[in-house]
């Protein structure tokens, strides 16, 4: 799928703000961790590391049923939880925290669903999904082609919005922030894109 960047200064893709606190000692601590277990395998190395982190230490809250809603990084990497978005928000800051281009983009599935689109040198943006894998969604890194937790499904009104953020959305992070529990959140963002 072709994204198209919110702006052209690839420098706001490399920011640290609210949400990718990417500048906070547990998300730098992390990312230097990271970093010492692909020695020598460059930006796709890190990333692909980055990426296994979060999806396999950090639990899709929905899944393992953890009422708490995160929404910060750092928050997201202290507490080991989050539902798509939060990880989304903790792999971009690791992505940042490593000088690697890294958005958020969307799919309007049932629920609006959070993705990360990173830019590894010399190549274009590619969507990842960090929800976490179970049985019957095997999401996998990979630095060329997509593959993602789900496939949209048009005949249901389904769609992969073409949009890279710098940012969170401003209506997924007002969810996340204000929701008072995971259905609170749900119809939150139903409601939101």
């Amino acid at each position: 799928m072709q994204l198209t960047p919110v702006t052209a200064d690839e420098s706001a893709f490399l920011a640290a703000g609210a949400a990718l606190d990417h500048t906070h000692p547990l998300v730098r601590e992390t990312a230097a961790r990271l970093r010492s277990r692909a020695p020598g395998e460059g930006p796709a190395g890190y990333a692909r590391a980055a990426f296994d982190f979060v999806c396999d230490t950090v639990d899709h809250s929905l899944d393992v049923g953890d009422p708490r809603i995160t929404w910060r990084a750092s928050e997201v990497l202290q507490l080991r939880t989050g539902i798509c978005h939060a990880k989304a928000h903790a792999l971009v800051a690791l992505l940042r925290a490593e000088g690697i281009p890294a958005g958020l983009c969307y799919q309007k599935l049932a629920v609006l669903h959070g993705l990360v689109a990173l830019k590894l040198p010399g190549g274009r943006w590619i969507r990842q999904d960090p929800r976490g894998n179970k049985p019957g969604i095997q999401a996998r890194f990979s630095p060329d082609r997509e593959q993602l937790a789900y496939r949209v499904r048009p005949e249901k009104g389904e769609c992969d919005y073409p949009v890279l953020y710098d940012e969170p959305h401003p209506v997924v992070l007002r969810a996340l922030r204000r929701a008072s529990g995971h259905g609170h959140l749900l119809r939150l963002l139903d409601a939101a894109l």
